[in-house]
């Protein structure tokens, strides 16, 4: 069934893809394993970024990555289906385990497991803090990390912006990293580190490399602050992060 579904997807966004002229620039696919299971890490800016950095796999070394994704997306009756179909991975918030043992076996199966570390998308650009997840799979799996940084992405459709998903033109860096290999000793929250330095490494170079400039004064929101864009730096990103967070409680439990 997987196999039946994802090709057709593949295909599907690649025609959408060329139709924009989305300006797709894949550095680092050497990196991509040919064979055996590898737990893909990618930064989060998007919510496109799925496809982008699937597709970072699949033009690298035809493989197919399955992501680990909220239940939710699971539930929709459209998106569904397809997410199944693709063999993707649900995650139960309130009870991450069986989606962590799920993982860990398609790992040991040879398979590309897709991870957010950041878990929701940065309003800022820049990384988060990194959840442990993606290196203790690794350990438990004894497959390679896999850092894969995207740039550009956020142009199309991101948090709290209107999609923009006819914009043309945009160029899209997808970097792919070495892959990080864990020895019996490293421990999950050194790993961690180690990885999110790896990928601000590789993430600086993007911007620094990309060739897409803004339209004008009124086009630097994808910027980050650091680069003299208006997104909000790192710090009051989090705040943001903080206030949407808690607002949605309180909704939860007005509902009862």
């Amino acid at each position: 069934m997987a196999e039946l579904v994802y090709p057709p997807v593949i295909r599907a966004a690649l025609t959408a893809f060329r139709a924009l002229d989305v300006r797709i620039n894949i550095v680092g696919a050497e990196h991509i394993p040919a064979t055996g299971g590898a737990v893909l890490v990618s930064n989060h800016i998007s919510y496109l970024d799925f496809l982008f950095a699937g597709l970072g796999a699949y033009r690298g070394g035809k493989r197919k990555t399955r992501f680990m994704a909220k239940d939710e997306v699971f539930r929709h009756g459209i998106s569904g289906p397809l997410m199944r179909g693709m063999k993707h991975i649900p995650v139960d918030r309130t009870d991450g385990q069986p989606a962590y043992e799920a993982a860990v076996r398609a790992l040991k199966d040879g398979e590309v497991v897709g991870v957010f570390p950041e878990a929701t998308i940065s309003r800022s650009f820049m990384l988060k803090k990194f959840k442990t997840g993606a290196a203790r799979m690794a350990a438990d799996s004894g497959a390679p990390l896999l850092p894969v940084v995207l740039w550009g992405t956020q142009q199309l459709w991101t948090k709290g912006r209107p999609k923009t998903l006819t914009k043309r033109h945009v160029p899209v860096t997808i970097m792919i990293g070495e892959p990080i290999h864990l020895g019996p000793n490293d421990k999950p929250v050194m790993v961690t580190r180690r990885l999110r330095a790896a990928m601000g490494e590789m993430l600086d170079r993007a911007q620094r490399e990309y060739p897409g400039k803004p339209a004008g004064p009124d086009d630097t929101w994808w910027q980050p602050a650091h680069l003299g864009g208006t997104a909000p730096t790192l710090e009051v990103a989090e705040a943001e992060d903080e206030a949407e967070a808690l607002a949605k409680a309180e909704r939860r439990a007005a509902r009862g």
